[in-house]
């Protein structure tokens, strides 16, 4: 189900699980066991120009890199959750402290463990290969796939229905 533009008018926050959002779901094991990842630098534009027009940008992940945080906090991200078990639960805490108001923000996930998180938020999304139950919930679902600039395509809409593109 695609949502009508003027769901995107709402959005003052995007929330974002990572890994099958903002990379493929692959992951380069090395020698020393380090996982790799590889990630859309266009995702990250669009991520830099919201926040530059002030969009709240929020990270929810259960992997523990600490390359991924590297990265979301060079962009200029200051909400980020690396290796949370419930993320129902961190985005809980985030409501309770004003930090995340569910009704004008946009949660980005693709498996089973954002499916809890995605029914507190207004606008539940996801990349086109998401799992088939996040597809069934999603209120949007970006004709692009995890890694290839469904974040970008999705921040994309929200700032230009709302002319800050």
């Amino acid at each position: 189900m695609k949502p009508i533009l003027s769901e995107f008018s709402r959005i003052d926050t995007f929330i974002f699980d990572v890994d099958g959002v903002f990379t493929d779901s692959s992951l380069l094991v090395t020698e020393k066991g380090e996982l790799l990842r590889i990630m859309n630098a266009r995702d990250g534009f669009a991520l830099r120009r919201a926040i530059d027009q002030g969009y709240k940008i929020v990270i929810i992940t259960g992997g523990t890199s600490e390359g991924v945080r590297l990265r979301f906090s060079k962009l200029g991200v200051e909400h980020i959750h690396i290796g949370v078990q419930n993320k129902a639960k961190v985005l809980g805490e985030l409501i309770k402290t004003k930090v995340v108001n569910p009704a004008t923000s946009i949660y980005m996930g693709d498996d089973i463990p954002d499916l809890d998180v995605m029914q507190v938020v207004f606008l539940p999304v996801c990349p086109s290969d998401a799992a088939s139950e996040i597809i069934e919930i999603s209120r949007y679902v970006s004709p692009l796939k995890g890694g290839k600039g469904c974040v970008r395509e999705v921040v994309e809409t929200t700032l230009r229905v709302q002319d800050k593109w």
